[in-house]
């Protein structure tokens, strides 16, 4: 069984859209149990029906045309309770519903079993038989594990044919809505560009091509190229080769002739498709099917398809990168963004993000939102490459996204966008007035930053200082690590923007989900791994001439704090300072009149909170990177879209972690402040302003939104909403109690795009 389960699941795998699967699934099943019937029945939201897609036994002609309420009938039945309904007289149970097109009267026997994918029934997998009898455990149990690793492949499938324009059952639909997570806030209506990692088959998009001729041209252009480097390698190996190892050599030229994959490929770019399009499509249906072959050498020869293909893959993108143009307004989409491809698009260009991995605590996510770009991301299951070239309308408060839209679906989300412009402008009025209550508590409101370009914006903005530079951006931007010299330049231009403000700048934080391309690290568990501050300690190297080159860049400004990441222990906070003092004495010996810097700990290891004491005697200040700490403290992968929701600021337990941490920091005299993102939610600066935190560094476009909540209410209103939310059970209580004080406060505005 377990082997005819992967052969139908690859089958399926490999189908080219919604019907063409659910054929292969009927007729799979319907031989592996030996039934008379087996049908599968699709719930079609735009009519709330479960309609009859495909089937082996019933009368064809009821495919596609007959259909269910959702609650109605023995598929309703089984969609309703969400589990399997097995009867041996089916006939004469209460919500038997007779239909006669299917001329299904000859079949008792009924096992069905629900599809269920994201929580939610897509339809109804039926297997039928003409004797009474129930349905043995063995065949249950097989249905049953086949539709839970059958719903996303269906899921996925829905989705292609929803992004054209057709429900499941080819009813012309707008307004189709797809599910992620909120990433960034703010609303984006533009055309999509999917953008994609090098020579990766299958997630290729479909394009067009504006001219025939000059794209066959090029193709064999680059195929010709992967045929040179094959014999060249043929040739260079060929006295290590046995006889009938050259002949594989010889295979694979062949492969690539005019007369085999080549010829293929030409004849689909004739059809109007592009060149990478065209040999992902023609090379993913070779290796589908040779994938299903049982003979084990012809599967094998799947793999060295795939490697031919992307071998002139690679030579198609390497020429075509450099071509690449962007629409004047466009939303960028991936199956995982990257900050180098952020980098790649114009920034006046680029007014939206979807991205299928990550999610609100990513780190492109946390990006997006310093941009000011709206984003969804976890958009999982979805075939994000048919977007390409279509208008999308992005929902960054709802992590929604819209295919297809309406006349007045995009005059209704265009009303949002123009609010969120008129509302920046009214925050632009704030900018420069103080961070202050009604009963005059003062706190300072930071930025967190990456890019060098954001600080002049920063600080025009209102804000009072830098409480995390992330100096690993300008190393994911550059193909090899940056020189000390390099660095220096990068760093005196962020002190110096902000001088004499102070800038807090974050050694160099890699790993988890920030890779760089030239330093790749591999690990079942990142999160939990090689990253921040374990990988400068293993590489003194370069965390010595990072701290040399923050230094150097201090002189004459004294404004500069370091800050480690990613602390544990306290044997790191000691080898840390210890280089820092040996690069601080360098420098004084090379004649460099500079200041020791203050040094500090970001608090995100949730052991790190019980050590404040031994912390105390070594460094000046704190700062909690809500971020990781809250992953660590509810064991939620920030990544992970599948359990996005889990993660919660509002999380009772996390309110009182973070008041102790502030409690704890004040009684040892350790500076303290907040640089996570939670710091720019306006209801989560709240209750860390009543817990004592007098400093909240945020991304920039949250700047004016914080201010503009801290300013329309009293510091007695926080300390009474905290000892509330302290005594709170769930995060949804804290939030209902946060969103009521805010509407109270006459700042609702703030929340209206969101509830929008």
């Amino acid at each position: 069984m377990l082997e005819t389960l992967r052969s139908i699941i690859q089958e399926v795998n490999g189908a080219k859209d919604l019907s063409s699967s659910l054929d292969i699934i009927t007729k799979r099943v319907q031989r592996a149990l030996d039934t008379k019937v087996c049908s599968v029945y699709l719930l079609d939201t735009n009519i709330d029906r479960y309609v009859l897609m495909a089937s082996i036994g019933l009368d064809q002609s009821a495919v596609g045309k007959v259909s269910l309420g959702a609650k109605e009938g023995l598929v309703g039945l089984v969609a309703n309770r969400a589990e399997p309904v097995n009867l041996d007289n089916a006939s004469s149970h209460p919500s038997y519903v007779y239909l006669p097109e299917t001329k299904e009267e000859q079949y008792e026997s009924f096992l069905g079993v629900p599809i269920i994918h994201h929580q939610e029934v897509l339809g109804v997998l039926v297997v039928q038989q003409i004797e009474k009898r129930i349905f043995d455990s063995e065949e249950e149990a097989f249905l049953i594990t086949l539709s839970a690793q059958l719903a996303g492949l269906i899921a996925n499938a829905e989705a292609r044919g929803a992004i054209t324009g057709f429900s499941p059952s080819g009813i012309k639909t707008i307004d189709v809505t797809f599910d992620g997570v909120p990433g960034a806030p703010g609303v984006a209506i533009a055309e999509a560009v999917t953008v994609f990692p090098p020579a990766d088959l299958s997630v290729i998009p479909n394009r067009q091509c504006k001219d025939i001729k000059a794209e066959i041209s090029f193709f064999n252009e680059c195929l010709n190229a992967v045929r040179v480097d094959i014999s060249e390698l043929k040739m260079k190996i060929k006295s290590q080769l046995r006889p009938e190892e050259r002949e594989l050599f010889d295979a694979y030229l062949h492969m690539l002739s005019d007369q085999a994959l080549g010829n293929e490929v030409v004849a689909k770019i004739k059809e109007g498709s592009w060149a990478q399009g065209a040999l992902a499509s023609v090379a993913m249906e070779h290796v589908s099917n040779m994938e299903l072959i049982d003979d084990d050498y012809l599967r094998e020869r799947a793999t060295d398809i795939k490697d031919l293909c992307s071998r002139v893959l690679f030579y198609l993108q390497d020429k075509q990168q450099e071509t690449m143009e962007y629409p004047d307004r466009c939303i960028l989409v991936c199956e995982e963004l990257s900050a180098a491809m952020l980098a790649e698009v114009p920034k006046e260009k680029l007014v939206g993000i979807l991205s299928a991995k990550g999610s609100g605590h990513s780190h492109v996510a946390i990006l997006a939102r310093a941009m000011g770009i709206p984003a969804v991301m976890g958009a999982i299951d979805i075939p994000l490459s048919e977007f390409d070239g279509k208008q999308l309308v992005i929902d960054g408060y709802n992590g929604k996204v819209y295919g297809n839209p309406s006349e007045e679906l995009l005059v209704r989300f265009q009303e949002i966008v123009n609010e969120q412009a008129q509302l920046s402008e009214e925050l632009e009025a704030i900018k420069d007035l103080p961070a202050e209550t009604l009963d005059n508590h003062k706190i300072e409101l930071w930025v967190n930053t990456g890019m060098v370009t954001d600080s002049a914006t920063a600080k025009a903005r209102g804000a009072e200082g830098i409480g995390l530079f992330r100096t690993e951006v300008p190393f994911l931007l550059k193909e090899r690590f940056p020189t000390e010299r390099e660095q220096t330049e990068i760093y005196r231009t962020q002190l110096a923007a902000f001088y004499p403000n102070p800038v807090t700048m974050r050694t160099l934080d890699i790993g988890g989900d920030k890779a760089l391309p030239y330093f790749k690290i591999t690990e079942e568990n990142p999160f939990l791994g090689w990253r921040g501050i374990r990988v400068s300690m293993d590489h003194p190297e370069i965390f010595i001439s990072q701290v040399r080159a923050m230094m150097k860049a201090s002189q004459g400004l004294d404004n500069l704090h370091i800050m480690l990441p990613m602390i544990s222990h306290m044997d790191q906070v000691d080898y840390a300072i210890h280089l820092i003092d040996r690069g601080y004495s360098e420098l004084l010996e090379e004649g460099l009149n500079i200041k020791r810097p203050d040094i500090g700990v970001m608090v995100e290891v949730p052991a790190i909170t019980y050590q404040m004491d031994a912390l105390s005697k070594r460094i000046n200040f704190i700062s909690v990177g809500t971020n990781d700490l809250i992953q660590y403290l509810l064991a939620v992968d920030r990544n992970n879209p599948r359990v996005a929701k889990l993660f919660s600021v509002f999380h009772p337990p996390v309110l009182h972690v973070l008041n102790g941490i502030a409690k704890n920091a004040e009684r040892v005299n350790l500076r303290y402040s907040v640089c996570g993102e939670m710091a720019g939610d306006p209801g989560a600066a709240i209750l860390l302003m009543a817990m004592g935190y007098k400093v909240l560094s945020m991304n920039i476009t949250a700047l004016g939104r914080v201010k503009s909540v801290i300013r329309n209410i009293t510091f007695e209103q926080a300390e009474s909403l905290l000892a509330k939310s302290l005594q709170a059970e769930d995060s949804k209580s804290v939030k209902s109690m946060i969103d009521m004080e805010l509407y109270n406060a006459g700042v609702e505005r703030l929340l209206r795009s969101a509830r929008s």
